[in-house]
């Protein structure tokens, strides 16, 4: 199976163009952060990704997507290589990702706001354990009678004796 996720940041606007037979490709670079941080430095590193999207996906990446905004992306790698032209006996080797799926990632505020200046992102996948935001408890209101709703009784179940019917 050849299947990749990252989520990371665009360190460019996307760059639209058409194939000769009117095919639609759209080159992105995808700056993803390492989930660790250097013990030396205590900063994390990024790592630095080529992907391409065609057809309707690249049209959608290059008309919502701008340089700094959050995106994952689902696709598949793929390898190539081409001939050095000031020394045609060297061969370089590539890796990029071929874009099949993408998702908005980062909040309706940084969309709207051009997303243009390249931020460590919200979700920053840290090793400790963050609790979520703790809420604070509704005030107790005396139950009010509802006419409108009907909750049936519990002897409209039937009452299962062993597990040799339950398919799961």
């Amino acid at each position: 199976m050849n299947k990749v996720i990252l989520m990371g940041r665009l360190t460019a606007d996307p760059e639209l163009r058409q194939t000769p037979s009117g095919m639609s490709s759209c080159r992105i670079r995808v700056a993803v952060q390492r989930r660790f941080a250097d013990k030396t430095t205590g900063e994390r590193q990024s790592d630095f990704f080529n992907c391409t999207a065609w057809g309707q996906t690249a049209e959608f990446v290059s008309r919502y997507f701008r340089k700094g905004n959050m995106i994952m992306i689902e696709g598949r790698l793929t390898t190539g290589s081409y001939q050095d032209k000031t020394h045609p006996d060297v061969t370089h080797y590539t890796t990029d990702i071929t874009i099949e799926n993408v998702e908005f990632t980062g909040s309706k505020s940084e969309s709207q706001s051009g997303g243009s200046s390249y931020s460590a992102p919200a979700n920053n996948f840290n090793n400790g354990y963050q609790a979520p935001p703790q809420q604070q408890a509704a005030p107790q209101q005396p139950a009010q009678n509802n006419d409108n709703m009907s909750y049936g009784s519990l002897g409209d179940f039937e009452e299962i004796l062993s597990d040799g019917d339950v398919p799961f």
